[in-house]
């Protein structure tokens, strides 16, 4: 019965495959950890040579790494390259900076500070004492002249005259510096204006035919302090090498001595800076960046 149904259906369907289907396929292995398996299957291709034999090429993923690590290599130099550009200007701008600003190391301290200057109290004392020896001399003069006109005895008007002629004498500073240590008015004032006219010499032989305050102005990045406004006035004489001469006033010298000392800090960060790029440049192998400064002409 079951021989004539199997053979009615194979009369029936002629076409119709006589093997049953199969099994499934065995699965593939899983692809071990940390490798791609389509990056191997794509840079093993292989093609076959007319003998048969099979030839390994590389894949696109090989081709595209060695452009990459090509193109990295190339940027790490460029970079380099720009480093080092970079590392020369720095140097060769702080160079020329500590050659243009190196006239704030002559500074003489003592000579701008002024420590002898004549205090004002001492100088209206010395006023006062001047002003009572005139009045004196004044006041034994008249006594003389009115003893001459008969208006007074004449023993009187000859003690107004040896009270002159003493009063006289003791205003002369030979005379003076036998019974008194106090300086007179007139020595202040001598005082004052030598001390005004070493301190004005001092900053003329600083400033140079350039101008030093104007130059130290470049060092501004190491010292914010050199920006103040209350130097811009110095900043604008100096630039106009006239500075030396406009110092006039004991105020003047001291902002002078502010802003010279303030220079001098800059200096001093300047140089380590520069110390520190010579450093990395020699150890970096930068013979053109670590090369030494020409001596001045």
């Amino acid at each position: 019965m079951a021989e004539n149904q199997s053979t009615v259906r194979q009369s029936t369907n002629p076409e119709e495959p006589l093997l049953r289907r199969g099994r499934p396929a065995d699965p593939q292995p899983p692809a071990p950890e940390g490798r791609d398996v389509t990056a191997d299957a794509a840079s093993t291709d292989a093609v076959h040579s007319e003998a048969g034999q099979e030839v390994a090429v590389p894949g696109r993923n090989d081709t595209a790494a060695a452009t990459g690590s090509g193109e990295l290599e190339r940027d790490s130099d460029d970079s380099k390259s720009i480093e080092k550009t970079l590392a020369e200007s720095r140097q060769r701008k702080l160079r020329l900076m500590l050659r243009q600003c190196d006239r704030v190391l002559l500074l003489d301290f003592e000579l701008l500070a002024l420590p002898d200057w004549p205090d004002n109290y001492s100088l209206s004392a010395a006023r006062r004492n001047r002003d009572l020896w005139l009045f004196s001399a004044l006041l034994a003069a008249i006594v003389f002249l009115s003893g001459m006109t008969g208006f007074v005895p004449a023993w009187i008007a000859g003690g107004g005259f040896g009270a002159f002629v003493i009063i006289l004498l003791m205003g002369m500073p030979t005379v003076r510096r036998l019974y008194t240590s106090r300086p007179s008015h007139m020595d202040l004032i001598i005082r004052r204006q030598r001390l005004m006219r070493d301190a004005r010499k001092h900053i003329e032989h600083l400033e140079g035919k350039e101008g030093l305050v104007w130059q130290c102005a470049r060092m501004a990045e190491f010292n914010p302090t050199l920006k103040a406004t209350r130097f811009s006035e110095l900043l604008a004489l100096s630039e106009r090498r006239v500075l030396a001469r406009n110092m006039t006033r004991r105020e003047h010298v001291r902002l002078y001595l502010v802003y010279i000392l303030e220079a001098e800090k800059a200096y001093t960060r300047a140089q380590q800076a520069f110390f520190e790029g010579h450093q990395q440049a020699i150890d970096k192998g930068w013979e053109s960046v670590a090369s030494e400064p020409e001596a001045r002409a």
